[in-house]
């Protein structure tokens, strides 16, 4: 079941009827702005242009949706290439003109070297869990040519939990690192299967990035806890 595809091919056909809506381990519901994924450069938030404009080079723009990134890219001249494991979302890149395609998983993507490896919307978050972490950045490397880098952006939601009387985050017990979260989405009456999602907090990405021998930064701010990250290659 391909619950965002469908969103998306939908929108693109005219047959926009509502919103995804997504359900978290957060206890928080929420909804995806179907025509948000549609939009144009200027009406991306800050951090997203800035990544768009140090992009260079051969781009892989990996959990591209419905290719709004890529198009950008590719309308500046740049060599892009939009990868996605939904089938409604490589359809709907392509029928909006979206030239270089693949449609996979990103582990599965081999035998190709980039410039520039980007993950906005919080890309990262294809990780998962914080386990896998380390195998995705392997992965990342193989797949960058000498110099290249990855731009990401992810939000520290550290602010999602409640606070003690020291000021501390209460966490339960039960749960690993804070920022992996499972969510479900549901639109048009179907119900996806549920998936986690990670987001990472600057210094845990920091950490993991020398581990693998990547240099790391930061290259911009937002204003609710939310980066912009250049990781290269030592």
């Amino acid at each position: 079941m391909d619950i965002f595809g469908e969103a998306l091919l939908d929108y693109q056909n005219g047959n926009y009827i509502e919103d995804i809506k997504t359900f978290s381990s957060l206890d928080e519901a929420d909804t995806i702005p179907v025509p948000y994924l549609f939009r144009k450069y200027g009406e991306m938030p800050l951090i997203e242009q800035k990544a768009l404009q140090l992009c260079r080079g051969r781009v892989l723009d990996i959990g591209c949706g419905a290719g709004s990134h890529s198009l950008y890219l590719q309308e500046k001249k740049l060599q892009v290439t939009a990868l996605d494991s939904s089938i409604g979302a490589i359809e709907t890149c392509k029928q909006r003109g979206v030239k270089s395609t693949q449609n996979c998983p990103i582990l599965e993507f081999k035998n190709q070297k980039f410039d520039t490896l980007l993950l906005l919307m919080n890309g990262i978050g294809i990780v998962g869990k914080l386990e896998f972490l380390k195998t995705y950045l392997t992965h990342f490397k193989s797949l960058l040519n000498p110099n290249g880098q990855i731009l990401l952006d992810s939000s520290n939601i550290i602010y999602m939990f409640d606070t003690d009387e020291d000021g501390g985050y209460w966490i339960p017990d039960s749960k690993g690192y804070y920022g992996e979260v499972q969510f479900t989405m549901k639109y048009n009456g179907e119900i996806g299967k549920p998936f986690s999602w990670l987001y990472l907090d600057y210094n845990t990405l920091q950490n993991a990035a020398w581990e693998n021998k990547f240099e790391c930064e930061i290259v911009s701010e937002g204003d609710h806890y939310d980066y912009l990250a250049r990781l290269t290659a030592i």
